[in-house]
């Protein structure tokens, strides 16, 4: 497997990462199963892991902790902060010093590890100053408890934001940033993906299959147990994306691929992208994806997907990517009153 630079970080990374989300009560709660699952993507290469505090609230951390105690030295290890983790307790989530400090004690103790390789904020929190929360990162930095730090869902003003942040007090800067992305959902690539570029950003994109639209197990007109899966995946029954796919899989088959191979391959493809992470719930899915990890595209083939999906542009909306919400001050949406109604 050929690695690739974590932006400038000097870390390097395999082009598939393994993201632990389904490990755990959320998905998978067979701890040996996913253990396995672990210990087969390191031997096929794979190097970065990629966790989060929130996932299973704590579980998935504990597995992989598990899983990585004997090869610590050879995995990249990325966990985030920053989601809820107290129930409604409003100070056990966010980007606050006071929260951050206890959060990293705590995944550093489910990881069964004294320093995390990528320790990324989550989603912003608005609550919080954006100084303060890179000033604790920083100190953590210093500390030995985090190599480096980056970002998940963050839009490209935020990114830039932090930046100019960072080289106006002097605190580390964000070296990694997670959006979403895949041939539905390329949004990202008309403003984070260069602006990442352009500060020396690492991208880990996250949903490269479209959380399993772009594996053909949904088609038109049937129904399968990924549909069936609730509001959660509502996504999934968007006629505009299912149209999408009924496009692809045959550009697939004429390229003799699978529409998962494909799928995955086009993530890696983007000069902007770091590494697409790989989120099996079984061994099967693993292997499944790994067999096409070799696999790259021509300009003729991407160009065929362009002219499906033109560049820059989402299909729908994807159910975990970014979604702002909507403006609650009305001084941000329109003039005082006395401003509209002068003469």
């Amino acid at each position: 497997m050929h690695y690739r630079s974590l932006g400038r970080t000097g870390i390097k990374v395999s082009p598939y990462a393994l993201g632990a989300m389904n490990f755990g009560a959320m998905s998978n709660a067979d701890h040996d199963d996913s253990i396995r699952i672990v210990h087969a993507a390191l031997d096929a290469g794979i190097n970065l892991i990629d966790t989060a505090d929130v996932y299973s609230l704590g579980e998935s951390e504990e597995i992989v902790g598990k899983a990585i105690k004997a090869r610590r030295d050879n995995v990249v290890l990325a966990t985030k902060f920053s989601n809820p983790m107290g129930g409604d307790d409003p100070n056990r989530r966010g980007g606050s010093r006071r929260w951050i400090l206890a959060a990293v004690e705590n995944s550093l103790r489910r990881l069964q590890t004294d320093y995390i390789d990528l320790y990324q904020y989550h989603y912003l929190d608005a609550a919080s100053d954006l100084e303060e929360t890179l000033a604790a990162l920083t100190d953590l930095v210093q500390a030995g408890k985090v190599r480096a730090i980056g970002t998940s869902k963050f839009p490209a003003a935020e990114i830039v934001e932090a930046q100019w942040i960072s080289e106006r007090r002097g605190l580390q800067r964000f070296r990694s940033e997670q959006p979403t992305y895949s041939i539905l959902n390329r949004a990202v690539e008309r403003d984070v993906l260069p602006v990442a570029g352009r500060y020396g950003i690492g991208t880990i994109v996250y949903s490269p299959l479209a959380q399993g639209l772009l594996t053909g197990r949904v088609r038109k007109g049937r129904e399968s147990e990924l549909t069936r899966s609730g509001t959660y995946y509502a996504h999934l029954r968007d006629e505009r994306r299912i149209d999408i796919v009924e496009r692809l899989i045959p550009l697939a088959d004429e390229f003799g691929m699978s529409l998962t191979h494909l799928a995955m391959a086009f993530a890696i493809a983007h000069p902007g992208v770091t590494s697409a992470l790989l989120g099996p719930r079984t061994i099967e899915h693993l292997d499944d994806s790994l067999a096409g990890a070799e696999i790259g595209l021509g300009d003729d083939i991407l160009d065929r997907i362009d002219e499906i999906v033109p560049p820059g542009t989402d299909v729908g909306h994807l159910q975990m990517s970014f979604n702002p919400p909507a403006l609650v001050d009305p001084r941000l949406r329109r003039r005082p009153i006395e401003e509209r109604t002068a003469a």
